[in-house]
């Protein structure tokens, strides 16, 4: 294109870099010479991408962030320019993860490895005045790149990877034979317009291989069950701020729903925990479309929904709880309002931290009360979400506190809940049979009475949810141990009550699905956080796990920095497994009289 009037300012800097780049091609290290960049910096190392502060709105969306896992560098750059390099060995990627700024420029580099994908720290990378035909696809891993300079190489094409960089404010391909059209809209419009538009046109690359199903006990048993535990991600907080390597459509609501939903529905659990899902969705999408697969549905926002008007309130996130119901009864359901709760308890509400930290959290925990239809057995299942920022550990520890607390009383309570009289499943109108709500014919074996217990924490119990919290923290003892000190490094100097005075506690035996398996590195995926911290948590003196489901192909993974994609919709997994009951020795059941099966409405 000569047409000068057209060329950006954007594309008048990038000759003028290009010049540069060209008149030091003779000068060795020239990158050290200019800027310093191998001095010892003062003050250590320049913040990494994961540490430096956040921008933007982090209002309740649980974006976790690395931590303490780039160890401290005295130096962050490293200059191999001018050096007459053919190749560059693939323990350069590997062993120097906390380089920030990478000059391998005025070399003889025929080609770039794929294992550059590990420099994630990266914000500047010049590669040019080389021999380069092409750019690797992992090149899209490295989202904290501002600066990607290429002059000068012979690069026809970019790989639509380079998209996933939503952060780069200069993409340097002066002096390449590059596609006409690629580099009409750069000189234009900009690098930044050149990611926009290779970011929402690239095709979905292929789908990852399904995930394995890893079966940990194999026990024949008359009674099992099946639970999904999965984050997936709130519509108002699917917002390109948030996730800018996601291409705008794949964000929308129409993209991702009926991925969410075939998710679901391909896993088939007998128990569905959903967290981040507004009562819009939950009522006028979720509670239909999965009732064609016989599951019904407790939902509960988090507590704002009642200061609002209806019309902001419907928008409101919380817990889903979906359960088969030709298999279960829902006997009783109740909301865990952890703020509320917090400041109306004697220990607590004089606490200045209590209404400083606490209570601003609106976050509740949807605990449901279930019977086998078939078995008599009882089971109470917990759906939480956590709050995220790493920054209120201690407020964290106290919500699970709480929880736990208040589900010891609802399980003693719960051991007088009376029998069960009426357990067929039947439709419960003629347009439920109609539209074939529930999708299944009406049980017709006898029920086995409802089983009674002496105490709480006998009842199996699941706990589901988003916690927000890695194995180490505080919440994962709390849970996993049953008591904490009240001194706990995560509660720092607030002052809770008991909580701090005396320590947390739980009657529960409780233990991760997941726990002594290798098969999830993480539940939570994004550029600048990977981990895990997600739970399905099951008491061990009651439920024996059976299964669960595996980890993302990792070769996938190597191509792709975050999640939600064109594959996944949330930035969370959907985690699965499979429990079993175990046999009681003294199984004492309460005897009830059922009535004659009701008859079918055709």
């Amino acid at each position: 294109m000569n047409d000068s009037e057209h060329v950006s300012e954007h594309w008048q800097q990038q000759l003028q870099l290009a010049t540069d780049a060209r008149a030091a091609a003779s000068t060795p290290h020239h990158h050290c010479r200019k800027e310093g960049v191998s001095r010892v910096n003062k003050g250590g190392a320049d913040q990494s991408p994961e540490n430096s502060p956040k921008v933007g709105n982090d209002e309740e969306r649980n974006r976790a962030t690395s931590k303490g896992e780039i160890s401290r560098q005295d130096w962050n750059a490293m200059d191999l320019s001018g050096q007459g390099l053919r190749a560059l060995s693939p323990s350069l990627f590997c062993d120097y993860k906390f380089l920030a700024k990478l000059f391998v420029d005025n070399n003889r580099l025929t080609r770039l490895d794929p294992s550059l994908g590990g420099l994630k720290s990266l914000t500047h990378l010049d590669a040019s005045n080389n021999q380069l035909t092409e750019i690797p696809e992992e090149i899209g891993m490295l989202v904290n790149l501002k600066q990607l300079l290429l002059f000068d190489n012979n690069i026809h094409s970019l790989p639509s990877e380079i998209g996933y960089l939503y952060k780069l404010e200069m993409l340097g391909v002066e002096g390449n034979p590059l596609d006409d059209d690629l580099k009409e809209e750069i000189m234009r419009k900009g690098s930044k317009a050149l990611i926009t538009h290779l970011r929402e046109h690239t095709a979905p690359g292929p789908p990852p291989n399904e995930r394995d199903w890893h079966i940990l006990d194999e026990t024949a048993n008359s009674e099992t069950l099946t639970v999904l535990s999965y984050n997936i991600l709130c519509d108002k907080y699917a917002t390109s701020s948030q996730y800018g390597y996601t291409p705008s459509e794949v964000l929308s609501w129409d993209y991702r729903k009926d991925l969410i939903l075939g998710e679901i529905r391909g896993h088939n659990a007998d128990i569905v925990c959903l967290q981040e899902v507004d009562q819009e969705r939950y009522n006028e999408f979720f509670r239909r479309e999965l009732a064609y697969q016989d599951y019904r549905g407790v939902f509960s926002p988090k507590t704002r929904a009642k200061t609002m008007a209806d019309r902001e309130a419907k928008l409101v996130d919380g817990c889903a709880t979906f359960y088969k119901s030709s298999k279960y009864i829902c006997l009783d359901r109740q909301v865990i309002d952890f703020a509320n709760t917090a400041i109306n308890r004697p220990d607590m509400k004089g606490e200045h931290d209590t209404f400083n930290r606490v209570m601003p959290k609106d976050h509740i925990a949807v605990v449901t009360f279930f019977e086998n239809r078939a078995t008599g057995s009882r089971l109470i299942v917990v759906n939480v979400h956590i709050y995220w920022d790493p920054a209120f550990n201690d407020v964290k520890m106290v919500q699970v506190a709480i929880m736990m607390e208040q589900l010891s009383k609802l399980a003693d309570r719960w051991t007088k809940h009376p029998p069960c009289t009426d357990k067929t499943a039947f439709q419960h109108a003629e347009s439920d049979a109609e539209t074939n709500l529930g999708g299944i014919e009406a049980q017709q074996e006898e029920p086995a009475p409802s089983q009674e217990y002496s105490n709480g924490t006998l009842i199996p119990l699941l706990i589901c949810g988003d916690f927000n919290s890695t194995v180490g923290t505080g919440v994962y003892d709390l849970i996993t141990k049953g008591e904490v000190d009240g001194d706990h490094p995560d509660l720092a100097k607030y002052s809770y009550g008991n909580f701090t005075r005396d320590g947390m506690r739980h009657p529960f035996s409780l233990k991760s699905a997941y726990s002594g398996t290798d098969e999830l590195s993480f539940t939570n995926y994004t550029p600048s956080y990977s981990g895990v911290i997600d739970y399905i948590w099951f008491s061990t003196n009651a439920l024996q796990v059976r299964g669960v489901l595996g980890d993302v192909d990792r070769d996938y993974l190597s191509k792709v920095p975050g999640m939600p994609n064109h594959h996944f919709p949330s930035d969370h997994l959907a985690i699965k497994a499979e429990f079993s009951v175990k046999p009681r020795k003294e199984v004492k059941a309460v005897e009830a009289k059922f009535p004659a099966q009701k008859e079918r409405r055709n």
